[in-house]
């Protein structure tokens, strides 16, 4: 059985196999993937995409989920999903390769930012307005995470992307750092809520990528972490509202320190 695309064109019904399976349960494209609306198909698919790339929810190097797997998750025509591609292909954000371990693939991010490519994105972006909505939508959705309640199911999703923060080797640690606060967005149940935080998020990210690593934050962030979701898991709704006004203060100190 077929059904009605938002762009306007038939593909066949939900996609059926273990990756479909994948894709539709604890996966780090769920976050930011979802059915595109009515009438702007291609424009919202090449959004999507282009927040999955930034946010390096798939690392350079790696391949996108087959076509069949991402036009059924978009809601889109696989001829729209390869106008968007072909977009992706031109800017060299992503490039395909043919065989039977072909695809689309992901390109390695160029090296870190030099100084101009620095002082570029700092006077791109309003670095307090993004600090500020980041913080307004994160502290929210802890809160509503843990006033709700989550199950068993969605608490165990929650402690898994916890744990992939803890044994994350350092050039990792931005990517599994990034799911695990897409997670905590996504189980708030606010589904506007979860794509207005991955697009400040990837906002963010680009300005995190303009300062270091550092060990001592990031083992404090860590500690963080942990006590946020003990809170949220506990029920402790103010507990983890402060918990993540302190985290989020803490990386906007880090970035005006660095960038303003």
């Amino acid at each position: 059985m077929s059904h009605t695309e938002a762009d306007g064109s038939h593909t066949p019904g939900a996609a059926h196999g273990p990756d479909a399976a994948h894709l539709r349960g604890d996966d780090r494209l769920t976050h930011v993937l979802r059915p595109v609306r009515a009438g702007n198909g291609f424009e919202e698919a090449l959004e999507q995409i282009l927040q999955v790339v930034r946010l390096g929810l798939v690392p350079g190097g790696e391949r996108l989920p087959a076509e069949r797997e991402l036009a059924d998750l978009l809601g889109i025509s696989r001829v729209t999903l390869r106008e968007v591609l072909k977009v992706l292909q031109d800017q060299g954000l992503v490039e395909s390769r043919r065989g039977r371990y072909g695809g689309t693939f992901v390109r390695p991010r160029p090296a870190a930012a030099g100084e101009d490519e620095l002082r570029r994105r700092v006077a791109d972006v309003d670095v307090e307005d993004a600090l500020r909505f980041r913080e307004v939508l994160e502290v929210g959705a802890a809160g509503l995470c843990a006033a709700h309640g989550l199950d068993d199911a969605q608490a165990e999703r929650l402690r898994a992307a916890l744990a992939r923060t803890h044994d994350a080797p350092l050039a990792e640690y931005r990517r599994l750092d990034t799911l695990l606060h897409l997670t905590l967005a996504e189980l708030s149940g606010s589904a506007s809520l979860t794509t207005q935080y991955a697009a400040v998020r990837a906002t963010v990210n680009e300005l995190l990528d303009c300062i270091p690593l550092l060990v001592r934050n990031l083992e404090h962030s860590q500690r963080q972490h942990t006590a946020l979701v003990e809170a949220v898991l506990d029920g402790d709704a103010d507990g983890a509202r402060e918990m993540m006004r302190e985290h989020c203060a803490g990386t906007a100190a880090l970035l005006r320190g660095f960038l303003t």
